[in-house]
């Protein structure tokens, strides 16, 4: 019985941590969309993981400097994200997978476009900020 109990209450303290992280990637998500949709450097600079790899269905693979830059000089502007699904697992404490669906409007030398794109992201919480 004490084992059992010892379970439920360790599974009980793992759903609360995964339903609290699940709402701060969440939240994290939503200032990256935010920031990248209306680019402010400083704020793009402190959501960004200086290990930042950020892989363009185009092929081209940014760094957190080049992708910042590009979103700065207006080159690319993303003008909408709207998801259609946006799932998250946590493979261990700090680390959460995003995967779904979205329709991302940009806007570039090409002119506008609407991408539905399948996505995968992975957030690390570093210093205890995802």
């Amino acid at each position: 019985m004490k084992t059992l109990l010892a379970l439920l209450a360790f599974s009980l303290v793992t759903l609360s941590h995964a339903a609290d992280a699940t709402a701060a990637v969440t939240a994290a998500d939503d200032a990256r969309v935010q920031a990248t949709t209306h680019p402010d450097k400083a704020q793009l600079e402190a959501l960004f993981s200086d290990e930042l790899r950020y892989a363009h269905s185009s092929g081209t693979v940014d760094t957190k400097a080049s992708y910042i830059d590009t979103l700065l000089s207006g080159k690319t502007k993303y003008l909408t994200f709207d998801y259609e699904e946006r799932k998250f697992t946590f493979p261990s404490a700090d680390i959460a997978l995003m995967t779904g669906r979205n329709k991302v409007t940009v806007e570039n030398a090409a002119g506008q476009s609407v991408l539905t794109l399948s996505y995968l992201a992975v957030w690390r919480n570093e210093n205890g900020h995802w």
